[in-house]
């Protein structure tokens, strides 16, 4: 298991990962980015398809495009890496801008990709809202693209996930303690154990 320390993106959200490679492994095909933004943040998670070696090198190529682009545009961002993972094995992924300007999350998915906004607030209807993935591969089947927009309060927690944490992991979750303990606990009660697995979660703190 890989652990990220606790990391605060200034005036936007306190982040943390924690990931782990299929067993036999020595490279996990899973892995995230998190970029500041002009008044906000981007986040990323990216799976290469398979694992090992070389499902690491896609997902780091990803991560390059991801890196490089310029656009706080999801669908634009994921554009961006399909052109750049042409002729690759590709990748799936979620990405997710918070924005600290008019507290919202832009976010989309495109494969078996995992994940979920969790509010602080109890009283909250709905109490958490699920990302809905659609169908394809990064590189090389891109789907219709469709991003979502959500409102985002203090407190709230955006969770990303790759198919090696079983789906529910929501379900019996609880929202108290750190980033990094959050992410700990998913990765240790729900990694699936038959592929490589990747949890980010990210808490917004902005006023």
């Amino acid at each position: 298991m890989v652990s990220i320390p606790f990391a605060p993106s200034p005036g936007v959200l306190d982040w943390a990962v924690a990931a782990a490679a299929l067993p036999g492994e020595t490279e996990c095909g899973d892995a995230y980015l998190v970029r500041p933004l002009p008044n906000g943040v981007l986040l990323a998670v990216v799976d290469g398809l398979g694992h090992g070696a070389e499902a690491a090198a896609v997902a780091r190529r990803a991560l390059s495009a991801l890196s490089a682009a310029d656009s706080p545009s999801v669908i634009a961002l994921t554009r961006r890496c399909h052109a750049s993972l042409a002729g690759t094995r590709g990748v799936v992924m979620s990405l997710a801008v918070v924005s600290g300007e008019d507290d919202t999350v832009s976010w989309l998915g495109v494969g078996n990709v995992q994940g979920a906004l969790l509010r602080a607030d109890r009283a909250a209807a709905p109490h958490h809202e699920v990302l809905l993935a659609r169908n394809g591969v990064v590189g090389l089947q891109l789907p219709r693209l469709r991003a979502s927009v959500t409102s985002i309060a203090r407190g709230d927690l955006v969770l990303l996930a790759t198919d090696g944490i079983a789906v529910g992991f929501l379900g019996n979750l609880r929202s108290a303690g750190s980033p990094q303990e959050l992410a700990d606990r998913i990765l240790a009660k729900h990694t699936t154990g038959t592929d490589d697995a990747l949890v980010l979660v990210g808490r917004y703190w902005t006023p």
